[in-house]
């Protein structure tokens, strides 16, 4: 485990248990797209650490770029989606795989996939690492689900609380303090 002690953060998801489920998709997008060069996709800042174990996996050749978008202040959703940075790369006609680290409301991922979707890609593959159970409905399918969870708010591999957390190899909750 790659932190200091901290008393208030409990072990939500090993780095073992990242690692297998990586692994185990990363298999069936190589299957899926063996033939293929498909535009990667990481939604920042969350989802570099997801997206850099999940590529480096890959039996394909791909490209990779990023967008920046969030609609969170500290633990709460601002109820609004602010893109910070957009696609760099030509996807039209592309086949496209979406990183993302967490769908919690969808409010990101619906304006994403509708974002995206405006660019005219050939089609858009979703890929979570982390899906929360009470998400609104979604037009759409998340086509790769890394784990299911409930409303517990979790920090490291990526995922951050004010800009804190992200370098942690573990999922891990927060203590709520008394």
């Amino acid at each position: 485990m790659k932190t200091k002690s901290n008393k208030d953060l409990y072990i939500y998801l090993s780095k073992e248990r990242i690692d297998t489920r990586v692994k185990e998709i990363a298999l069936q997008l190589s299957n899926e797209f063996s033939n293929e060069c498909p535009v990667i996709i990481g939604v920042l800042n969350g989802g570099f650490m997801f997206l850099s174990d999940l590529v480096r996996l890959f039996d394909f050749d791909c490209e990779i770029d990023f967008v920046k978008a969030n609609s969170y202040v500290g633990k709460e959703s601002s109820g609004k989606v602010k893109l910070h940075k957009d696609v760099s790369i030509d996807i039209n006609n592309r086949r496209v795989i979406l990183v993302e680290d967490i769908i919690d409301s969808g409010l990101t991922i619906e304006f994403l996939y509708k974002h995206i979707l405006s660019f005219n890609p050939k089609d858009i593959t979703i890929v979570t690492l982390l899906l929360k159970k009470n998400i609104h409905e979604l037009n759409f399918d998340i086509d790769f689900i890394g784990f299911e969870t409930g409303s517990d708010f979790v920090v490291g591999y990526g995922l951050d609380l004010n800009h804190k957390y992200r370098n942690l190899d573990s999922l891990y909750g927060l203590k709520e303090k008394n």
